[in-house]
């Protein structure tokens, strides 16, 4: 399969769909994370150009992590400035044709950061539209819309998040850390600095990055109280009640709707006891 992430920011996707995509790489399946936006603005004291080379390199750092088959690419879009418009939408619509995506994954649109949303109605406006072949580069469209899939957020108006999928990432928790561990510019500066806790941040690597798994478990591990009764639809009680970490999303309305078999062969590594 070929699978594509487009997040607001380089680091959106690496939080709330990494270990997924450690997954996809492990099983021979070809990822490509796309950040939106190049994230310079999201820093207080870099200045834009040097933030946002910065972000680049540790994008393509926590894409190396995340598995051989996994690429990073990252648009020229200032951060904060992303609206759903035409050109936004043809850069979308260009590379999920060029890569061929069967899967693709993006924020829902209920959020409180506007990057975000209107990246998700962007990815949103593509889906039809890549099986247009005159809305296509060269001509090249989908045979059929890829799946759209829906990230793990906790807001609820004007509708909560419902997960299809939960995905177990216990067995590849640690490359996910190793992937958020490489965005120092935002686990260890900006977004402690945000919180007002940068000085709480250690100097060390390795108890930095102890630190990191301090600060943002709890935060991951809503997952849990999103998605139990999907974990354990799929996973069963006791396996639930023993995981470490785990990844939850939505099938979009948009895109074609798998059943439930063809669902679950997305998502190979997922037991077939209720397939």
């Amino acid at each position: 399969m070929k699978i594509v992430c487009f997040g607001a920011h380089p680091d959106d996707i690496e939080i709330l769909a990494g270990g997924t995509i450690a997954k996809w790489s492990n099983e021979g399946h070809d990822v490509l994370i796309v950040s939106v936006t190049n994230g310079n603005a999201g820093h207080h004291e870099m200045d834009r150009e040097a933030l946002a080379e910065r972000r680049r390199v540790e994008a393509e750092a926590a894409a190396q992590h995340a598995g051989s088959r996994v690429r990073s690419q990252m648009l020229d879009n200032d951060d904060g400035t992303i609206v759903a418009d035409l050109a936004l939408r043809r850069q979308i619509i260009n590379i999920i044709c060029e890569w061929e995506a069967d899967v693709v994954v993006t924020h829902r649109p209920y959020d409180y950061h506007p990057d975000h949303r209107y990246t998700s109605i962007a990815v949103q406006d593509a889906s039809y539209l890549v099986t247009v072949p005159l809305s296509c580069p060269d001509g090249k469209s989908l045979s059929r819309m890829p799946t759209f899939l829906y990230m793990m957020d906790s807001f609820t108006s004007p509708t909560p998040f419902s997960p299809d999928i939960a995905v177990d990432i216990s067995d590849v928790i640690d490359i996910k850390w190793a992937m958020l561990d490489a965005m120092e510019s935002q686990f260890y500066e900006w977004l402690p600095w945000q919180d007002g806790k940068l000085d709480s941040v250690p100097v060390g690597a390795v108890d930095r990055l102890e630190w990191l798994k301090a600060e943002w478990t709890p935060w991951l591990n809503r997952a849990f109280t999103l998605g139990r009764d999907t974990l354990e639809y799929i996973y069963g009680e006791a396996r639930t009640s023993e995981m470490i970490a785990a990844e939850l999303f939505q099938v979009c309305e948009y895109g074609y709707q798998p059943p439930r078999q063809d669902l679950l062969k997305l998502f190979p590594f997922l037991p077939r006891r209720n397939a």
